[in-house]
């Protein structure tokens, strides 16, 4: 005996496989990562040199060299948004470069080392992109 299915149920049927294929598929705010490492309820202010900065995606960074209490060098990595939301904020590929004295702001990570998330910068020149600190 032959079962012959309505044209109606294989339509339903194939629309409920694709779409339940679809709502557990992630999207790509899903496979982003959290940003619980940094502390945002602080601000640390760096001052030091630029020892590298780079334009990549996903996301921009910044090392920087800051000196401890005894003057010697620790290296901060500051990590960044895109480059092309940082391009939509005025930045260029060219707006820090190796060498550059800077103070720069960021939201520390949580467990003490010497890295976190970028707030703000004052350049060179003076200028600044981003937040600037708070006024104490």
């Amino acid at each position: 005996m032959r079962h012959v299915l309505e044209k109606g149920s294989v339509r339903a049927a194939l629309l409920a496989l694709v779409s339940a294929i679809l709502l557990l598929t992630p999207g790509p705010a899903l496979a982003h990562h959290s940003g619980a490492m940094f502390d945002s309820t602080r601000e640390v202010r760096l001052v030091g040199v630029i020892k590298t900065f780079r334009w990549s995606n996903p996301h921009a960074w910044i090392e920087i060299d800051v000196p401890d209490s005894a003057g010697k060098p620790v290296t901060w990595g500051v990590e960044m948004t895109s480059p092309s939301l940082l391009t939509d904020d005025g930045w260029k590929r060219s707006t820090l470069r190796v060498g550059d004295k800077v103070e720069l702001l960021v939201a520390p990570l949580r467990d003490g080392k010497p890295g976190g998330s970028f707030l703000g910068v004052k350049l060179p020149d003076g200028s600044y992109l981003g937040r600037e600190p708070k006024k104490t």
